[in-house]
């Protein structure tokens, strides 16, 4: 068994696990939350237990914009996560660390106290999220143009913010990374002050309104066609769906009224943008394969609401911040002035090696849409190929992590204890090139 643990520590969420290993032993949230009923904090895997009724928690992160604020709740989280989850002896154990980038010095100085001083971890690497992901994109597929360029862009749309990252030879350059102040928790924000203006008052319920981001919410690719289509009536919009609020007696979590509902979309988009004629026409389709019975009819004994345009407009924010009120460029220009910003004859390969990471690239058709929005922006000669990881975007930063722990240069590359006692924080951080 390996001797490195490898943390992705994720403003959401924290994925943990053993250097070498294809998946972590556990993706928790990355906060602690007190129940109303309750006197006790929940850390961790606890909030993930189906017993518990996170309705109106109070809710505590270390991290606040991307920035640890609160490094005492940061270690009490990583005391749980090593002594109950991980169950590792510090001491005779090293450690690999994600760090967002441009972390402050100041806070990279609480880290490594935390590391070295509460915990006694033998050894730290600390590494940046877009070349953990390149490696791991580059092992995944050996002979694509990411491996043999040495080069890609990486787009980590996390849960604080945005950040279009050009790497090249497993470097993340710096001078080229740029940033959206738009993020996961953001998004969440906006979907609750929705409903809240249209519906119910959910501005407590960060959990529930995750949830409901994540099963409810895509990515339009003719916005002006599906705001037209949100506005009908009846079971000719395609876009409404009932999402069902705990009651806290029968069950202690949200769900979707009716699944099938929630997919309709699905049958609305050929990959073109549709003339009205064609969504008509999808209409009547989908009134013909529709149950007799009227499946939206709303219960009144049940706390619930609808979503209709608010499926849509809510990711749309990643394309369109001005929407928000936010004087930022949207996704695409954010990727073309990351790419301006290297040399230009790196330009035509990053253009063709875009990888899409972090857990705000989950929305359907997210791909398609910035691939759309991109085109226009790029010059003709370049071709414009955009990379997904398929098999989890959540997870490509903590494989990255897994492969460098497993490599045989790995213990070169690290910070000991005894380093740290000799030189101090910031000698000792120069080695990792951030």
């Amino acid at each position: 068994m390996s001797n490195v643990v490898v943390v992705d520590n994720g403003g959401g969420l924290i994925k943990a696990g053993m250097g070498g290993e294809r998946d972590p032993v556990c993706v928790v949230p990355n906060c602690t939350a007190r129940p109303p009923s309750s006197k006790k904090w929940l850390l961790a895997d606890q909030l993930l237990s189906p017993a518990e009724d996170l309705t109106s928690a109070t809710l505590r992160r270390p991290f606040d914009r991307g920035h640890l604020i609160n490094p005492d709740l940061q270690s009490s989280l990583w005391s749980h996560l090593f002594t109950t989850l991980l169950k590792i002896h510090p001491p005779n154990t090293s450690l690999l660390l994600t760090e967002p980038l441009f972390t402050l010095p100041s806070i990279q100085r609480s880290i490594d106290e935390i590391i070295f001083e509460d915990f006694n971890f033998k050894a730290l690497y600390v590494a940046d999220s877009p070349s953990l992901v390149h490696l791991y994109e580059s092992s995944r597929r050996p002979y694509g143009l990411v491996s043999k360029a040495q080069c890609s862009l990486v787009v980590d749309c996390g849960f604080s913010f945005t950040h279009a990252a050009p790497v090249f030879q497993n470097f993340t350059l710096n001078y080229g990374v740029k940033r959206m102040d738009l993020g996961g928790k953001a998004l969440t924000n906006y979907l609750k002050e929705l409903v809240s203006y249209r519906s119910v008052n959910v501005m407590d319920e960060s959990f529930i309104m995750d949830d409901v981001k994540e099963r409810l919410c895509f990515v339009s690719l003719d916005v002006q066609r599906d705001l037209q289509i949100a506005r009908r009536p009846g079971k000719d919009n395609i876009f409404r769906c009932t999402y069902v609020l705990p009651d806290g007696i029968t069950y202690t979590k949200g769900f979707v009224k009716d699944p099938s509902e929630a997919d309709r979309h699905l049958s609305l988009d050929d990959g073109a943008p549709s003339s009205p004629a064609g969504a008509k026409n999808c209409m009547e389709q989908q009134d013909v394969n529709d149950k007799p019975q009227d499946r939206r009819n709303i219960d009144l004994t049940k706390n619930e609401f609808t979503l209709t345009n608010e499926r849509f407009l809510v990711p749309e924010m990643i394309f369109r911040p001005a929407d928000l009120g936010m004087n930022q460029a949207g996704l695409a220009e954010c990727i073309v002035r990351a790419i301006n910003s290297c040399h230009p004859h790196l330009h035509p390969v990053l253009y063709e090696s875009i990888i899409l990471t972090g857990g705000s690239t989950l929305f359907p058709r997210f791909a398609q849409r910035l691939e759309r929005e991109l085109r226009p922006l790029v010059p003709d000669e370049y071709q414009v190929k955009i990379t997904t990881q398929e098999d989890s975007p959540i997870l490509g930063v903590w494989r990255g992590g897994s492969l460098l722990a497993s490599s045989p240069d790995f213990e070169a590359m690290c910070v000991t204890k005894a380093d740290y006692e000799e030189l101090g924080s910031a000698r000792c951080r120069r080695r990792f090139f951030h």
